[in-house]
């Protein structure tokens, strides 16, 4: 269940909130020497200033792969090539980008919730298992049980805390 809010952690720094950040970039994959890589693996992502992401670029070859992979990330940006560099610049967000941003964030926070409801369930799965082969009794059973319900209340409760500290962040203008 820890993994899990990590994970939406994770995905919820890949969501602009209008900053520029090297964590923005994290789900472009490029097609490099027949295969598909993370963006890291082909350049340096740095960020020169608050609203430019710039990308260099290790082999100049894969200029024209990595401007094509950031621009069909699907993440509203525009890469433009400068020499064996790269230069993102990073739009002010409109009030529509962030609504659509918040829904996002918002579907992110479900298939976190979705992925801890399903550890509940595998848990009790295992203790109803347990239970039937007399490997604990039955008020074991359901003491284990409240307990794993305790820690999925406490892992949703953490995904909706930090939605709710995102679609704040998201709708700071």
């Amino acid at each position: 269940m820890d993994q899990t809010v990590e994970v939406l952690k994770k995905e919820f720094s890949g969501l602009r909130t209008g900053r520029a950040a090297t964590s923005l970039l994290d789900p472009v994959m490029v097609e490099a020497y027949g295969q598909s890589m993370p963006l890291a693996q082909v350049g340096t992502v740095s960020v020169p200033e608050s609203r430019m992401l710039s990308v260099q670029v290790w082999d100049k070859t894969m200029v024209k792969a990595v401007e094509k992979s950031i621009r069909d990330a699907g993440l509203g940006l525009n890469p433009q090539a400068d020499g064996q560099s790269v230069r993102i610049p990073i739009p002010a967000l409109t009030e529509e980008r962030r609504q659509e941003l918040g829904k996002v964030a918002a579907k992110y926070a479900e298939a976190a919730r979705v992925a801890v409801r399903n550890v509940r369930r595998d848990g009790n799965d295992s203790l109803k298992k347990m239970e039937k082969a007399n490997t604990i009794s039955q008020d074991e059973a359901r003491q284990y049980q409240t307990e794993v319900q305790q820690l999925t209340d406490d892992a949703i409760k953490h995904i909706d805390e930090t939605l709710a500290h995102k679609e704040k962040e998201i709708m700071q203008v």
